[in-house]
């Protein structure tokens, strides 16, 4: 009987046993592929929408009727109430400051950063204005209407990027919605306060053109901070302007009861936030949408100005909301792209590289 073979001598081994016992040759691993659900992502325009809407809109909603209520509550004027919030925007210095950024910006943009403080300040003080004087819903809704249709002009004129047919849907369905809310109410205005009304009506229209015309000129800037340096430059300008005008103009109050000052130091906060948010949306998203889906401000100040002030809210009110709410929804959702394609082609070359 034969002993058995043990493994073969290193010196006798072959060409096939070295092929047979060498290791596999190392491939880098196939990238993870992400689950179904993962593969829609925000697009940089969707994230700037997004801002717009929670941080832009909602929280500017909630101005007109607060305004509204400090005035009845205490008789403060819409320009000492822009008064106080220009001195909140005062604080961004220090942040200027200790990034040793210089305060009114670089000296080649320092115009134009005036002339955004400027507008915005005319845009607000009008805006104010206007709350006084006609509900507040339907000045916010004149507003922002006018913002809008502004927006879209400036657009066409000055910038180079177009719109999709669904964002021009959306464009058409908010404005629609703002006239639903807004006409059958300038058809029925009282006679004897006919001309008030109507010239709140045209503060509120003012104050909307001049907010889409600072949201381009905004867009244009480009150094660094720019959106904090603005915010400054808006509380410089306005204190500025305010101080005198105030007393020119209306007649300052000092308040006493904690309501007024509640409600001033609501407003002052919400329109800093609504201030950067809409701001920094631009930076993302075409100003023509960012200013469509602002249009959430009319919804919260309408649901404010019914639950909280018990103002009337009639059923061209609701069918304007929720055409807004719909066109809304429609401006950003074909704004969340799905790339699982161009995730699959990636991966593909990210293979072929490592091979």
């Amino acid at each position: 009987m034969a002993p058995p073979q043990g493994p073969p001598d290193r010196a006798a081994w072959t060409v096939a046993d070295l092929l047979r016992f060498s290791p596999p040759p190392c491939s880098p691993p196939p990238p993870p592929r992400r689950p179904p659900w993962n593969r829609y992502r925000l697009s940089e325009s969707m994230k700037g929408l997004l801002v717009a809407l929670l941080g832009g809109g909602v929280p500017a909603g909630f101005v007109a009727p607060f305004t509204r209520m400090a005035n009845e509550a205490s008789g403060i004027p819409s320009l000492e109430i822009l008064l106080f919030r220009c001195i909140l925007h005062l604080l961004f210095a220090c942040y200027l400051r200790c990034q040793k950024a210089p305060c009114f910006g670089p000296r080649e943009a320092r115009q134009r950063t005036i002339l955004h403080a400027s507008i915005n300040v005319i845009s607000i003080g009008c805006a104010y204005s206007s709350f006084m004087v006609v509900p507040s819903g339907n000045a916010a809704t004149v507003r922002k209407g006018s913002s809008t249709i502004c927006s879209v002009l400036l657009a066409l004129c000055i910038e180079n990027g177009s719109l999709t047919g669904y964002d021009w849907f959306g464009l058409v369905g908010s404005t629609l919605g703002l006239i639903i809310m807004v006409v059958p109410d300038l058809l029925d205005l009282d006679k004897s306060t006919q001309l008030y009304d109507t010239f709140g009506y045209a503060l509120a229209c003012l104050g909307g053109m001049a907010l889409a015309l600072g949201l381009v000129i905004f867009r244009a800037l480009d150094f660094p901070a720019k959106l904090v340096t603005v915010a400054f430059l808006f509380g410089v300008v306005g204190s500025l302007v305010c101080s005198p005008a105030m007393f020119l103009l209306q007649q300052p109050v000092m308040p006493l009861d904690p309501l007024t000052w509640t409600c001033v130091a609501a407003i002052s906060f919400l329109a800093l936030v609504s201030f950067l948010c809409a701001s920094y949306a631009v930076t993302k998203a075409h100003p023509a949408l960012v200013c469509a889906v602002l249009h959430s401000e009319v919804v919260v100040t309408l649901a404010v100005q019914y639950y909280v002030l018990r103002e009337a809210v009639t059923p061209f009110d609701i069918m304007g909301a929720g055409v807004i709410l719909g066109s809304i929804v429609i401006i950003t959702a074909q704004n969340i792209s799905c790339d699982a394609a161009e995730e699959d082609e990636d991966a593909s070359v990210q293979l072929k590289d490592s091979t």
